[in-house]
């Protein structure tokens, strides 16, 4: 009996009933366990979050990298603005991009503007991406550069070239000079461009930077006579009038010094030369009526001998 008999203890006893005594903290270990899984996926979500951020960054850093040669020289706000232009107003805001200030008068302002505008057409002729245009005028702006300030020669230049073109096709290749946005179909027709805008005109472009030339003066300096003060008699001459010297000498001369030359020439002075020319009227005191007499006078006189001549002119022809 003692051994089928099952020991009874107190309530609340370690030896009593597990449901009895454990089922509350069943229900508190299943809610924790459910707070558990809530905590470890949110966990896991924003560790894949991250994940996909980092992943992203490492995406824009490659291709910020990619097309680092791109930006160079323009930026890719100002590639949009060519793009929208036409071909005089590329050459417009190419000059505000450049800062070229006097592409009129200076030739090496003109050269490298015309240079750089034909660039960009020709390029966006083919329809090359923003990128690729931008990084065909980084491309211009090195090799320009390198005949401008490195002093580089032709075959220099040509190698320059050819490791900045190493890559384009190929991934993952050790040699990369970052313009891998080309195709090959691409960088082939660069460097046929190139070819015959550049290299071709190699030996004009070094003498554009390297030779002095005399600057041309544009003006000229002339001198502007003004006119006589008002006691002069006459206005001065014009231009293509007498020399001023001559002017001045013979016909422009104050009055009071041409009184000075008569008087040291032995001449007579004005005030008397005006006197001994005024002429007086013959027929001054005369009425009509005298001029009438005298006149009927001297015809008459005249009528008379005109007569007496053909008298004697009649008796002459008389014969015997």
């Amino acid at each position: 009996m003692s051994g089928s008999a099952r020991p009874s203890h107190p309530k609340g006893h370690p030896g009593s009933s597990p449901r009895s005594h454990h089922a509350p903290a069943r229900k508190i270990s299943t809610g924790s366990a459910d707070m558990l899984r809530a905590v470890v996926m949110a966990a896991k979500k924003n560790k894949a979050k991250e994940k996909e951020k980092g992943a992203s960054r490492q995406d824009e850093d490659a291709v910020k990298e990619e097309e680092a040669m791109a930006w160079k020289l323009l930026s890719l706000t100002q590639i949009n603005i060519l793009l929208e232009q036409d071909i005089a107003g590329v050459q417009s805001y190419m000059e505000m991009f450049l800062n070229m200030k006097e592409p009129l008068t200076s030739l090496k302002q003109a050269v490298l503007l015309d240079y750089y505008v034909s660039g960009f057409w020709w390029a966006k002729a083919l329809e090359f991406t923003p990128v690729q245009l931008g990084g065909l005028l980084t491309l211009l702006n090195m090799l320009m550069n390198n005949i401008e300030t490195q002093h580089m020669t032709l075959e220099d230049n040509i190698q320059e070239l050819r490791n900045a073109m190493a890559g384009i096709g190929r991934r993952n290749s050790e040699k990369s000079g970052g313009f891998e946005f080309f195709t090959v179909d691409q960088a082939k027709a660069i460097i046929n461009y190139l070819k015959i805008s550049i290299f071709q005109h190699y030996t004009l472009y070094e003498f554009l930077f390297y030779t002095p030339r005399e600057e041309i003066v544009l003006g000229d300096e002339n001198v502007v006579e003004l006119v006589k003060p008002a006691d002069s008699p006459f206005p001065a001459p014009l231009e293509e009038g007498l020399a001023n010297n001559i002017y001045s000498k013979f016909i422009a001369q104050i009055p009071g010094e041409e009184d000075a030359t008569k008087e040291m020439e032995g001449g007579v002075p004005l005030e008397e030369e005006a006197e001994a020319e005024t002429i007086v009227d013959p027929l001054t005191g005369y009425t009509i009526e005298d001029v009438q007499m005298v006149l009927g006078q001297l015809t008459g006189e005249m009528l008379s001998g005109i007569q007496v001549v053909q008298r004697n002119t009649a008796v002459v022809a008389v014969p015997e």
